[in-house]
């Protein structure tokens, strides 16, 4: 029998930058700064926070999560639409950013506007290859995702995602978090279609 019981943590708005846009945001040679690890192997939340402009607004204080990446993407809530003055952002897995909305990001040293990179996150779950072989899923498979208690619900298309460079963890965002209820810490149940 697979297993099902699967840790959930919230992700709030974040955002992954580019070596090159770290720079022009923070200043020549600038090196991001860990304040702590995340589950995800390798992966940490920086000292480092930008301002993201839309349209409409702006979100003051956004965290930069390291390492550096390929390219640029900022990671909001649904909710943060409509602020922004986006509606319509996409929801895509990171680092699909074909047709991501574009955004201004703004630091202490400079401004960058960028044609794309903005996107609404589309829940997931990490699986290093042996968790996926217990549990009974392949890379880039949907799964539901049942939140017990009060304010329960089954989250549909939720990704699998496998690598040998992740940690089991399953992430929703805040505004999902909310709508049922739970925290960092939770637990959630896997149900394949």
């Amino acid at each position: 029998m697979p297993e099902t019981k699967v840790l959930i943590n919230l992700s709030n708005r974040h955002i992954h930058v580019s070596a090159e846009d770290l720079e022009a945001l923070f200043g020549k040679g600038h090196q991001l700064t860990k304040t702590k690890d995340l589950m995800q192997p390798g992966q940490f939340a920086c000292e480092e926070t930008v301002t993201i402009k839309g349209p409409k607004g702006e979100f003051k204080g956004v965290r930069i999560l390291g390492p550096v990446r390929p390219e640029t993407q900022c990671e909001i809530l649904a909710s943060d639409q409509f602020k922004l003055g986006v509606p319509g952002c996409p929801t895509k897995e990171s680092g699909q950013l074909d047709g991501s909305f574009p955004m201004e990001i703004v630091g202490p040293a400079g401004a960058l506007k960028k044609a794309r990179g903005l996107i609404i996150a589309k829940r997931h779950i990490h699986f290093d290859p042996p968790a996926a072989d217990r549990y009974g899923v392949k890379d880039k498979e949907l799964v539901g995702l049942r939140i017990p208690g009060e304010r329960g619900a089954v989250f549909e298309n939720v990704v699998c995602r496998v690598s040998p460079s992740y940690a089991l963890e399953c992430h929703l965002d805040f505004d999902e978090g909310n709508a049922v209820g739970i925290g960092n810490g939770s637990l959630g149940e896997i149900m394949k279609k």
